[in-house]
């Protein structure tokens, strides 16, 4: 395969990552553990020993300078102002131009008066910070534009209708108002105006509502309506001004945006994604570097981005699928300090141009995917959309999303087509030498032009967007209060009474708290009061004579207490554990009802003891009752049906208990992200294997990402998350999450490494 201005000596010289790496580690090199979870050794040292703890705390200091530098780039000083509100830019004046010719031009005042209805509609402009238009200088658009070209389009402000028509017949695909110029310019300082809004921590994200549109627009030429381009100056603005190094800019428009890829395509400190309709070429602009053998040139090689789609009809699931594969691996190793989206509404259902099926739902999920970028540093510019109605609905979803609103369910997404498989691995395969993150994910795919063509197939069965002239009707809830927060001291009645140091201690909920409050976290959750899980509840996920067991221990005295903790696995019991661990079920039960409820969107359960090793009839880990597990089968009986649940399980250890409870079971899927060390980390045994799938109905429901080695880092996780969790998780479309988060895997924590 070939790429544009690619220099065959470095093509395969791969760019550095942002950030310094860890050094690496022989994972066949694992010592037996002890078969306790948390045990510490208690033998008296020897020489040889103290000298080798000596040689091991030296080779531990790259751990704790890797420790040091990640707490320097997080910001935990609560003095700090928090980032909140949405801006807005939507001015009447960026309507006073139209075409004199042609009335019945695709790209006119309409557009604009579409989107002011929907949004007042909606209640969204009242809930945006609201800025004003102001007019970009000369000096600003000569970041990208040559003076000449700038000086001859403020000419036009003088031209009459025939001079007009005749300097547009010039470019391609363009008409000229004598108020054109002024309009482009206000359309450009809009998005300079949110540039300096973001970056001056006024507001955390931002949205311009502007037109005419930008990114076909190159440094000295018009084309697809465009004069300025306003991303692509936005971008240089915001490195001038603001000292930002790494932007990203974002294209999702149907239409490739050429201009803001010449601009940009030599220079690593700008990547530029576009997804875009191309049909090999003979979909406007008709570019061969439209295709996905552009990936850059010199210093730029690997900072472009291309995702041609070779066919219409192109739906959710195929973008999100070119996001999730490409888009969000590559910008987190990226890194980017801003993220600029141009964004073009004619992919949505509807749209004459476009000819595509995405939805404004799954654009709202496209925005929140950019929106962990950047410390949430986003802004998105308008460009195109010419069905009126499809253009307000999508413009809508991602404000309502920039606002934080959740983003509304995918009507069955499904996997992405084999078409669209074949465009996304052609550019994984293009970009695979310039980024560590792509290595050993191309897949062995036939070239596009010879994929499968299942469009036909979706025309046949009538599902194609085509035929469809109304969009399902989104609705977004409006709460007074977001996310939940359930804590209750009394669990810390918990503990070990013969090891004061043991690791699950009554201090970890009580230092979480301690933390939320002093970063104001805590007083902007509703605070949901804690309640004990009835026996009915605990009845779904464990045997009754397994609860009478532990009710039973309430009662015991200290000797009993201790031989009936060593007839289970890693477990220490004492009076209170039966009560507390009725009230951590109970507390994770009640922030189901909230959310089911609408009562809050989201929560958290600061809960102890833990949960995910409980099986049906033993306590294991320091776990007594399967907490998240309860709490689903709580959710499905609330719902009274089979309710779809996702269980994400990132805590180090696997949730051995979770993944028996639910085995057998379609309704729910277990993903969990742990260390295995092939079978001989805790909870010890294969079961924890990514060979273990599910069971009978359940096969392929159990998802197991097992870490064969320690310090497993971000891009590790990141990696397991774009390539495999969330790809999941959209075509299970779940009606419940269900994280369990029961102690993440950080440095410096000396039961995980």
């Amino acid at each position: 395969m070939t790429s544009t201005c690619q220099d065959s000596t470095a093509s395969r010289q791969r760019k550095g990552r942002q950030n310094p790496q860890s050094p690496s580690h022989d994972v066949n090199a694992i010592t037996k553990r002890t078969v306790k979870k948390g045990a510490v050794p208690r033998c008296t040292p020897n020489l040889s020993e103290i000298k080798k703890k000596g040689k091991m705390k030296k080779l531990s200091q790259p751990v704790e300078e890797d420790l040091v530098m990640g707490l320097q780039g997080l910001d935990l000083n609560p003095e700090v102002k928090v980032m909140i509100g949405t801006g807005l830019v939507f001015d009447e004046q960026l309507n006073d131009f139209h075409c004199l010719w042609d009335d019945s031009y695709p790209e006119n005042p309409e557009r604009l008066h579409a989107i002011k209805e929907q949004l007042i509609q909606e209640g969204l402009v009242d809930r945006c910070v609201c800025f004003p238009a102001r007019v970009a200088e000369k000096e600003e658009l000569m970041l990208v534009h040559s003076p000449e070209y700038i000086d001859l389009m403020e000419t036009t402000q003088y031209m009459n209708e025939g001079e007009l028509r005749i300097l547009a017949s010039t470019y391609d695909s363009v008409y000229l108002h004598p108020n054109s110029f002024i309009c482009a310019c206000l359309a450009s300082g809009s998005v300079l105006r949110l540039v300096d809004a973001v970056l001056g921590a006024e507001i955390r994200n931002g949205m311009a509502i502007i037109r005419p549109p930008g990114h076909h627009a190159q440094r000295d030429l018009m084309g697809g309506y465009c004069m300025f381009n306003h991303v692509a100056v936005a971008a240089r603005y915001a490195q001038r001004k603001h000292h930002i190094k790494r932007v990203l800019i974002v294209d999702w428009d149907v239409h490739h945006g050429q201009g803001t890829q010449f601009m940009f395509d030599q220079d690593p400190s700008v990547l530029y994604f576009s997804i875009h309709r191309y049909e090999q070429g003979r979909f406007w602009p008709h570019l061969q570097a439209s295709n996905w053998s552009a990936i850059g040139c010199g210093q730029g090689q690997g900072y472009n981005i291309n995702i041609p789609w070779n066919q219409v009809g192109m739906r959710d699931a195929d973008y999100i699928a070119a996001f999730l594969h490409i888009l969000l691996p590559v910008a987190s190793e990226f890194q980017p300090q801003l993220v600029l989206v141009a964004a073009g509404f004619d992919a949505l259902q509807g749209d004459p141009k476009g000819e595509m099926a995405a939805t404004p739902a799954g654009f709202a999920q496209l925005t929140h995917l950019l929106m962990g970028m950047a410390g949430g540093k986003l802004i998105l510019s308008l460009e195109g959309g010419y069905n009126l109605q499809s253009l307000a609905r999508g413009v809508s979803a991602s404000l309502h999303t920039l606002l934080g609103d959740p983003c509304p369910m995918l009507e069955s997404p499904g996997a992405p087509c084999q078409s669209a498989q074949a465009s996304v691995s052609c550019t994984l395969e293009a970009l695979e030498p310039f980024w560590e993150v792509l290595v050993n994910t191309v897949d062995s795919t036939e070239e596009d032009n010879e994929a499968g063509d299942n469009w036909d197939e979706r025309q046949e069965e009538g599902e194609g967007p085509l035929g469809a002239t109304s969009l399902p009707v989104l609705t977004w809830p409006t709460l007074q209060h977001r996310t939940g927060l359930v804590y209750d001291q009394r669990m810390m009645s918990h503990c070990n009474l013969w090891d004061n140091h043991h690791p699950e201690t009554p201090q970890r909920i009580l230092r979480i708290m301690c933390h939320l409050e002093e970063l104001g976290l805590a007083a902007r959750c509703l605070h949901l009061p804690v309640r004990p899980a009835t026996d009915a509840e605990l009845l779904t996920c464990h045997s009754a004579q397994y609860v009478e067991r532990l009710r039973a221990t309430e009662t015991m005295k200290s000797r009993e207490l201790h031989r009936e903790g060593a007839n289970f696995d890693s477990i220490y019991i004492c009076p209170s554990t039966f009560t507390c661990a009725q009230l951590a079920t109970g507390a994770v039960c009640r922030l189901v009802e909230a959310v089911l409820s609408g009562e809050v969107l989201n929560g958290i359960a600061l809960v102890r003891p833990p949960g995910h090793h409980a099986e049906h009839d033993a306590a294991c880990g320091f776990c007594f009752f399967n907490s998240v597990a309860v709490a689903a089968r709580h959710a499905q009986a609330i719902r009274g049906t089979a309710l779809r649940i996702l269980i994400v399980d990132w805590d180090i250890h696997h949730g051995n208990g979770t993944q028996h409870i639910f085995e057998n079971d379609p309704s729910v899927l277990y993903m969990s992200l742990h260390r295995y060390d092939r079978g001989t980390f805790f909870p010890m045994g294969d079961e924890g294997s990514s060979k273990h799938v599910g069971l009978a109905e359940g096969m392929g429901f159990t998802v197991n990402v097992a870490w064969n080695g320690p310090r497993m880092g971000d891009a590790d996780y990141l990696a397991a998350w774009h390539r495999l969790v969330l790809p999941i998780a959209y075509e299970h479309v779940s009606d419940c999450q269900v994280s369990d988060p029961v102690r993440q895997p950080v440095v410096g924590d000396s039961n995980d490494s």
